[in-house]
C-alpha cells in the first residue's frame, strides 16, 4: 500500500488534462516499469505530444491478465477546489486531487502489483495498457488498437480499472457523438420570412432527433438493468446568429447517441442522417445539414457465463452491474479478450467533481483483487 500511495502522488502531480500532454507521465511509467524488467512499448500519438503505452512480464505467450488504465483526466476550470487538484492531499480515508478516482487510482494499484509480479516468477503473462484521451470519447485507444492488435496477442482476461467501486461491471452502452452544421440565408430581421434561417432548421431537426428519441423509447430494445433501460439521443450543445436583426445563415449542434448492444449503431446511424434529410428537403440551396462524426465508442456486453467474471468476482468480493458512462473495455472486447470493468472509487460521487478523491479503503480491496490475480499467474 505504501508504495503505491507514492505512486499516485506523482500521477496526481502530472497535469494530464486531455487538452494537454501526457509525456511526462508515460515517461514516468516507462521509467518504472524498465527498472522492473518489463518489456515496454511507447505507443506514439500522431502529433506526438501524446502517447500510450503496453509492458508486458513474464512468459512471451498467450494467456495472462491484461490490466487497463487511462492517463488523461477532466478539466478543473470552472470548479471551486478547497484542496490544490493536481497535489495529492491526505485527510483521514480520503485521498484528494483530480484523477484520484478516475482513474490514477487504479493505475497506481496497477503499476504497485506491477513491482509485486517483477519479483515473482509467472508461468503466464501480466500485460499492461495505458491509454490517453480516453475523457474525450475514448478517442486515444481507437487510435491505438491497430497498432495494439499485434502486441497484445491473446489474453485470458482483461480488467478496464475505471470506478465501480469494485463492483464487476459487465456492460456499459456504446457511443456516438456529432456536430452537425446547418446552413441557411442570411438576411435582414425584417424581411425574415424571405430568408432560411438555419436556427429554423436547426430547432426542426432537434426535434425530429427528439421525435426518434421517442421511438427508441417506446419500440426500441430494452435493458432493465440500466437506469435508462433504452438507447437514448441527447443534443447538448447549439450555436446561431450574430445579431437579432440578422437571420442566422449558420448553426452548429453537438449531439450523440447512447446505445444498447442489441441495438446496431450503424441502423442508429442511418435513421439520423435520415432525418436529416427529410428537414432539409422542403428548403431550396444553400439550405443543408452536414453531419460530422466527433467520437465514437462500442458497448460492452459479457456474458455472466464468461470464466472472465467468474474470475474477477473471485478476486475482488464484489457483484455484477453495467455502468451508465463509456469505458474503453468495448474496445478490447472487441479485438477478442473476455473483458471487465473493475475498480475503485464511484464515479456517480467521485468522478469529474471538485475535491474528487479516492478512499484509502477503496485502494485496498483493488490491491487485493490484483494481487490475487497476479497469484493466478504464477
Amino acid at each position: 500500500m505504501t508504495l503505491s500511495l507514492d505512486i499516485l502522488d506523482r500521477l496526481i502531480a502530472f497535469d494530464t488534462v486531455s487538452n494537454r500532454s501526457n509525456l511526462d507521465l508515460i515517461s514516468y511509467v516507462e521509467d518504472f516499469l524498465r527498472a522492473r524488467q518489463f518489456r515496454v512499448h511507447r505507443i506514439p500519438d500522431l502529433t506526438e505530444e501524446k502517447a500510450g503505452l503496453y509492458a508486458e512480464i513474464g512468459p512471451q505467450t498467450d494467456g495472462g491478465i491484461l490490466l487497463s488504465a487511462h492517463s488523461d483526466v477532466v478539466p478543473v476550470e470552472g470548479q471551486v477546489w478547497s484542496r490544490p487538484p493536481f497535489q495529492l492531499t491526505r485527510d483521514g480515508d480520503r485521498l484528494f486531487g483530480r484523477g484520484t478516482t478516475d482513474m490514477k487510482g487504479f493505475l497506481a494499484e496497477m503499476l504497485g502489483v506491477a513491482d509485486l509480479a517483477s519479483r515473482k516468477t509467472l508461468k503466464a503473462p501480466l500485460k499492461l495498457l495505458i491509454s490517453y484521451d480516453e475523457e474525450i470519447g475514448c478517442v486515444g485507444i481507437g487510435r491505438m488498437k491497430d497498432r495494439l492488435k499485434p502486441l497484445l496477442g491473446r489474453p485470458e482476461l482483461a480488467i478496464v480499472g475505471e470506478p465501480t467501486e469494485m463492483q464487476v461491471a459487465v456492460g456499459h452502452k456504446g457511443k456516438r457523438a456529432y456536430k452537425a452544421q446547418i446552413t441557411g440565408q442570411a438576411g435582414h430581421s425584417a424581411l425574415a420570412p424571405r430568408f432560411v434561417s438555419a436556427l429554423h432548421i436547426a430547432v426542426d431537426y432537434v426535434a425530429a432527433l427528439r421525435a426518434l428519441q421517442e421511438g427508441l423509447e417506446q419500440n426500441g430494445s430494452r435493458d432493465d438493468s440500466y437506469d435508462v433501460p433504452y438507447s437514448t439521443i441527447h443534443v447538448g450543445q447549439m450555436r446561431s446568429g450574430s445579431a437579432l436583426n440578422i437571420v442566422p445563415d449558420s448553426a452548429e449542434m453537438l449531439f450523440e447517441f447512447r446505445h444498447l448492444a442489441e441495438d446496431n449503431p450503424d441502423c442508429l446511424a442511418h435513421r439520423i442522417n435520415e432525418a436529416a434529410d427529410a428537414v432539409i428537403a422542403p428548403y431550396a440551396q444553400p439550405a443543408s445539414i452536414k453531419l460530422r462524426p466527433l467520437a465514437a465508442y462500442p458497448g460492452l456486453a459479457t456474458p455472466l457465463t464468461s470464466g472472465a467474471v467468474t474470475s474477477v468476482l473471485n478476486w475482488s468480493g464484489g457483484q455484477t452491474c453495467q455502468v451508465a458512462f463509456g469505458t474503453e473495455a468495448g474496445f478490447l472486447s472487441d479485438l477478442g479478450f473476455p473483458t471487465v470493468v473493475c475498480g475503485p472509487g464511484s464515479m456517480a460521487d467521485q468522478g469529474h467533481k471538485p475535491d474528487e478523491y479516492i478512499s484509502r479503503t477503496q485502494l485496498i480491496k483493488c490491491s487485493q483483487m490484483l494481487v490475487k490475480a497476479v497469484g493466478q499467474l504464477q
